[in-house]
């Protein structure tokens, strides 16, 4: 019963802390750890990574790893929820679409997904 309310909990929580960072960057309402980030050479790069790594891990975890085609699933929708939401930023005048954040988003979510919660 507690792993099952762990594997809903933990992908959905983080999925809304994902959610409030994207809607304070939309917002161009950058508080300090968005400067923070933006100033370390580098920061948003590897925040994407991170962020988009642990988001699948998490995923995967709650999915209990399946696959899709050899892929684990949970990886796959986060890389969808992470192209989708770069796209979107070319409808928002305070945030610009990089192809650099996508790449960054597919290596971190490739390395966290070589990981495994038990």
């Amino acid at each position: 019963m507690k792993t099952k309310i762990l594997k809903t909990a933990l992908p959905l929580g983080f999925f809304i802390f994902i959610s409030s960072i994207i809607f304070i960057a939309d917002s161009a309402n950058y508080n300090f750890a968005l400067r923070w980030v933006g100033a370390v050479p580098y920061g948003d790069k590897i925040g994407h990574a991170v962020l988009y790594g642990i988001m699948a891990l998490l995923l995967n975890y709650g999915l209990s790893y399946k696959k899709i085609k050899g892929l684990p699933l949970g990886a796959v929708l986060v890389l969808i929820f992470a192209i989708l939401e770069e796209f979107s930023q070319i409808y928002f005048p305070s945030r610009t679409f990089d192809l650099k954040d996508i790449l960054a988003d597919i290596i971190g979510i490739a390395l966290f997904s070589l990981w495994r919660i038990k």
